[in-house]
């Protein structure tokens, strides 16, 4: 039974249409609302496209992706010697994104990698020139200048870096040790200072009370009997006395002195 088409014509048809499907389906690209694609014509860079639906001409134009969500970069410990000779452990987090993607793929091979290589180094070189106590009372200081100075540098590549945390400090066992030692003379010295000042007030205190007793006797015979109020209890029978200090000096002058003849 004879076929209704002729076979080389059906197939001169066929393919052409096929291969024209096939470019036109290998040509879209689809982009999502934080991608864009870098498109270069003939090796040159053409223009950024997208979000949405984007043409690419196949053999004659390359569409790179690029992802403009932040990311996360998380820092590896890093060796460091502080200002005052004391060997740390300190590792960071970086927040970042491409905010121009033609500089992030024609300026930078790989802005990821590089991005990662230039926070180690600049986490080693801001971290090394300050003190230990520094690192741990200031922070937020540091993470700043991690922060300006990766951005400064990483602009070009059409890079932000929005923020630096420091996460980890670590020390060895015998700085550990130290450092609590330290606190520990720290809290005495401050106990002894506030003894000091407590001692301090009382004796100013007791001296005006002193001027004012000396002024009024009748205030230090009531003085007198307060203190014996005190000091008896219900069950004791003993009672107590204060003698003043000047009737002392009173009978030794008495004493001293030779008696009159008679």
């Amino acid at each position: 039974m004879p076929f209704p088409f002729d076979l080389p014509l059906l197939s001169g048809t066929v393919i052409p249409v096929l291969v024209v499907l096939a470019l036109v389906f290998y040509s879209i690209r689809i982009l999502r609302e934080y991608e864009r694609g870098v498109v270069f014509m003939l090796g040159r860079f053409w223009k950024v496209k997208g979000p949405g639906l984007v043409i690419v001409v196949p053999a004659i134009q390359q569409m790179v992706r690029v992802d403009l969500r932040t990311r996360v970069l998380d820092v590896p410990p890093q060796d460091v010697i502080s200002r005052d000779n004391v060997s740390v452990q300190v590792n960071a987090v970086v927040y970042y994104r491409v905010m121009d993607p033609e500089k992030a793929i024609i300026q930078v091979e790989h802005y990821d990698v590089a991005t990662s290589e230039l926070a180690q180094t600049t986490l080693r070189s801001v971290v090394g020139q300050h003190e230990l106590d520094e690192m741990l009372a200031e922070r937020t200081k540091i993470n700043a200048d991690v922060q300006r100075i990766l951005d400064e540098q990483t602009g070009a590549w059409g890079i932000k870096v929005s923020n630096v945390e420091l996460k980890h400090i670590d020390l060895n066992e015998t700085m550990v040790r130290a450092i609590a030692k330290q606190a520990e003379a720290e809290r005495l010295r401050r106990a002894k200072v506030i003894d000091a000042e407590g001692e301090q007030q009382a004796a100013e205190k007791l001296a005006q009370a002193g001027a004012i007793l000396s002024g009024r006797p009748e205030a230090l015979q009531l003085r007198y009997l307060g203190a014996l109020q005190n000091i008896a209890g219900e069950r004791s029978s003993t009672i107590i006395f204060p003698m003043p200090i000047n009737l002392f000096e009173t009978l030794k002058a008495m004493a001293a002195s030779p008696p009159k003849a008679t």
